[in-house]
């Protein structure tokens, strides 16, 4: 069984501690060196690079986003330790972690570091399909050759490389597809590296809890309840064209799943058609004012992306799910495409104003669609917003202050609310 050192990067027989430099971080795998899909996903990034960026916060808990009405964004893991969550009530947040720093997000600079993330990716391989600014997949198939290492020791190298050159952690899945490797990167955070082989895929299955799959939400997870099927061997022990029958074509994706099968490749060229984020609540909301903080919150994140791959949208969408999970959609068409947070909220909040129904709501999201490339310059607004231009750019350098001073030098007025 081979082993590697996740600190010094030697190769050798399995054993507690690495042989050459004494470290902990031993990593072993029957088939270590022969798997090549892989999840690599920064650790609590917003508040990783702020903390990086700060020296001062390196202990303490530290929490990026609203003011006290607004939402957490996301929150390093020693907020988390005391509860905080992503999407969470920023005073609920603030109840459970009364010492936490709270930092206004900065997209324009977490962007750019996303940004130098990439080439440490793209140094590896081509085959990289980002899912947001702090995650992708890697497909490292052919690629010992050229670098004269297996996919392993090379993802370890790319760790040690964004932890020492860009100032991050990230935690690594490797597996043979890619909705394994997926879960493991989530399996030994932070710093982590967790391996699911062929050998093992079926027994790490089995128990675990059908939520686990993509796709799968508190509705699903009711219907299959109803059912008895809770787990993933509860899945297995069904026969696939029977499970698809009494559940629906669509459920044999579930199947395949369940017994560890993904056929989906790496897509490094898949277009992207929609850029959306999207909140689900503990508990179903029709507070207006919460609502409309965390359209705000999904517009930076959306913006963050956007600006991140140089890219503009026309098309603006917003969703909400009531609380019998049913989905409402509204739509709307920009005049120009684009790409800012400002433009993006304004145009959801407009679509949510027209919005009669009282809720309540059990989850919301915003996106941008009928994508292209960002133009060099933003929209000089018309004659129905013309303070679009005055706010885009505002926004623009807000952005740049806040990347060269930090989150503190500026500060929205919505981040008081």
């Amino acid at each position: 069984m081979p082993a590697l050192c996740r600190d010094c990067l030697a190769s050798f027989e399995p054993a507690p501690r690495c042989p050459v430099c004494g470290g902990p971080r031993v990593l072993a795998h029957a088939e270590l060196f022969g798997l090549s899909v892989a999840h690599v996903d920064c650790d609590a990034f917003y508040a990783s690079v702020e903390k990086r960026d700060d020296p001062s916060l390196a202990g303490r808990p530290v929490i990026v986003g609203g003011g006290t009405r607004g939402v957490v964004s996301t929150c390093c893991y020693i907020a988390r330790i005391s509860g905080v969550r992503s999407a969470m009530p920023m005073f609920q947040a603030l109840k459970l972690c009364p010492d936490a720093v709270v930092i206004r997000p900065r997209g324009s600079h977490y962007a750019a570091v996303s940004r130098q993330i990439r080439t440490l990716f793209e140094a590896l391989t081509p085959q990289i399909e980002p899912l947001s600014l702090d995650e992708a997949f890697l497909d490292l198939s052919g690629t010992e050759r050229l670098h004269g290492a297996p996919p392993a020791l090379l993802l370890a190298r790319l760790a040690k490389a964004i932890e020492d050159e860009v100032g991050v952690s990230v935690s690594v899945g490797l597996s043979h597809n890619k909705f394994l490797a997926k879960i493991a990167s989530d399996l030994d955070k932070p710093r982590g590296f967790a391996v699911i082989g062929r050998a093992d895929t079926e027994a790490f299955l089995r128990d675990q809890p059908v939520r686990i799959l993509w796709g799968v939400g508190a509705a699903t997870q009711a219907a299959l309840a109803k059912a008895g099927i809770r787990t993933l061997a509860d899945i297995r022990r069904h026969d696939r064209a029977a499970f698809a029958r009494r559940f629906g074509a669509a459920s044999d994706r579930l199947w395949r799943l369940a017994h560890g099968q993904d056929a989906r490749r790496v897509q490094p060229d898949a277009a992207l058609k929609s850029v959306s984020h999207e909140t689900t609540f503990d508990a179903d909301t029709a507070d207006r004012r919460l609502l409309d903080a965390h359209l705000w919150r999904l517009a930076e994140k959306v913006s963050d992306r956007m600006k991140a791959q140089r890219l503009a949208g026309r098309v603006v969408t917003l969703k909400l799910r009531r609380a019998d999970f049913s989905l409402l959609t509204r739509r709307t068409s920009l005049h120009d495409p684009a790409q800012l947070a400002d433009t993006l909220y304004h145009a959801a909040a407009g679509l949510f104003a027209a919005v009669r129904e009282p809720g309540p709501f059990r989850l919301i999201g915003v996106g941008f669609s009928d994508l292209s490339a960002a133009p060099e310059v933003d929209p000089i607004g018309d004659l129905l917003d013309p303070a679009a231009a005055a706010r885009a750019k505002a926004e623009r350098a807000s952005d740049a202050i806040r990347a060269r001073f930090g989150a503190k030098a500026i500060i929205k007025g919505r981040a008081l609310l």
